[in-house]
């Protein structure tokens, strides 16, 4: 008997999903597995992906493995020192052609049947290619598949699939361009040797998510709080944490496309302890000397040298106040690896870069503090949206809906001061259903949520 395909369950408006006028999500969104595979052709497929930094790939012939989405691909120079990202497939029976996550060589060989590429993504070698192949294989149309887009900014190396899209800086506009600014401007930066990574049994956009709660903090992270600052009575008992000092000084920014800024503001406080701390003692959340060059002011404007963090660069790549990237790669709708990649200052003192490593570590990672802590709420979150009787609830966005004040430093980008709050998130969502909706570039261009101008 002839079976028929069964008809898709996806709608043709994904803005159906997300209901800003409520500020809820529908949970279908972080479990189903027909969104999941079209968020890899419409979202990561098309978009701009974060693959490393410069630093890690200086000289003709270095590489980097990274990933668009669960696509593995190669960052590279080829010869002439041009920047180049390929597929990590071999064009012959699909076998990767790059095993190793980081190093140089000459070009990438096929260990299947030895088809070889150059650095360039030419194919190069044939074995067979007279004998068996008598000479009628045009070697120049089955070399590597290379990304149309490769750019850089301030050495952060992205690359994009679709031949269509704008370019890296339009795509970016101010906010994903303040994002990169508040670790690409902290001096001559370089990432520490090694990627942390980790898989957590969660949704990549939980975890993105996370990223501008600061909700979650004080319950969630009271143990790291702890840790880290302990109080103690007059006898030496154990007392909670106080409640965060900057709760009530925030600054969110919305950009197009879904990048967006969540966190605190530098606060007086952080100002105070960066003039008392020795030089070595001073951690990467309370290094503001940075912020004091006139060219990062240029760079980030009134609006953008006040923020402390959290910036997400749609749609996977999270810059933290602590000089680190946090990638979230799609492993499935309910599976995310994590990659950690930590930086430092390059002219920084041996003590300070030692104070940033152990930070990192300290927070970040398998064994960080935060990550474990974190990671138990999002797999249990992801399980939650998967659940029979659950899923028919939508999820709720709607802290300070509507009583975000928008305002304009005098550069023009616009901005909201407030307290804790879920701008960003709901802003996300807002503008994934774009994403999920439009069915090309030109459709997206012309149909995607402009950052507010009076209140959100």
């Amino acid at each position: 008997m002839l079976k028929t395909k069964a008809k898709s369950r996806l709608p043709e408006d994904f803005h159906d999903l997300v209901d800003p006028e409520q500020a809820t999500v529908d949970r279908s969104i972080f479990s189903d597995e027909e969104i999941y595979k079209l968020e890899l052709e419409r979202i990561f497929a098309r978009g701009w992906n974060f693959m490393c930094h410069e630093s890690q790939i200086p000289k003709p012939g270095d590489f980097f493995l990274s990933f668009i989405g669960d696509d593995s691909v190669i960052a590279t120079r080829d010869k002439t020192g041009k920047l180049q990202v390929f597929l990590n497939t071999c064009r012959h029976r699909g076998n990767a052609v790059c095993r190793a996550e980081q190093g140089h060589t000459k070009s990438f060989l096929c260990t299947y049947h030895g088809w070889t590429y150059g650095l360039d993504g030419k194919l190069i070698g044939v074995p067979g290619y007279k004998d068996f192949y008598h000479e009628d294989l045009d070697r120049s149309q089955w070399g590597l598949v290379a990304a149309p887009h490769v750019e850089s900014y301030k050495g952060f190396v992205f690359a994009c699939m679709d031949p269509d899209a704008p370019n890296l800086n339009e795509f970016l506009g101010p906010v994903g361009r303040i994002g990169l600014d508040l670790i690409a401007e902290r001096g001559r930066i370089v990432p520490i040797d090694g990627i942390k990574k980790n898989i957590i049994g969660c949704n990549w956009k939980l975890a993105v998510d996370n990223a501008f709660d600061y909700y979650h903090a004080p319950l969630t992270h009271a143990s790291t709080i702890m840790v880290r600052n302990p109080r103690v009575d007059k006898e030496g008992n154990a007392l909670p944490p106080r409640a965060n000092s900057s709760a009530n000084d925030h600054r969110v920014m919305l950009g197009s496309y879904g990048h967006a800024i969540s966190g605190p503001k530098v606060s007086e406080t952080e100002r105070s302890l960066a003039a008392l701390l020795p030089d070595h003692k001073i951690e990467p959340r309370v290094d503001l000397a940075w912020r004091d060059k006139p060219e990062t002011l240029e760079a980030m404007g009134p609006a953008g040298i006040e923020i402390n963090s959290h910036p997400n660069i749609f749609p996977n790549m999270w810059v933290t106040e602590s000089s680190q990237v946090a990638l979230r790669i799609p492993r499935g709708p309910r599976s995310t690896e994590v990659w950690w990649f930590s930086f430092v200052d390059a002219d920084l003192s041996d003590e300070r870069q030692k104070a940033y490593v152990e930070h990192s570590n300290f927070l970040h990672g398998p064994s960080g503090m935060n990550e474990q802590e974190d990671g138990e709420n999002w797999d249990q979150s992801t399980r939650g949206t998967a659940s029979i009787l659950a899923k028919n609830f939508p999820l709720n966005y709607a802290m300070n809906r509507d009583r975000g004040e928008v305002k304009f430093d005098n550069a023009g980008v616009a901005y909201i001061d407030t307290h804790v709050n879920e701008h960003a998130q709901l802003w996300m969502y807002m503008c994934w259903a774009d994403w999920m909706t439009a069915p090309d570039w030109s459709s997206l261009k012309q149909r995607h949520e402009s950052p507010p101008t009076d209140r959100f």
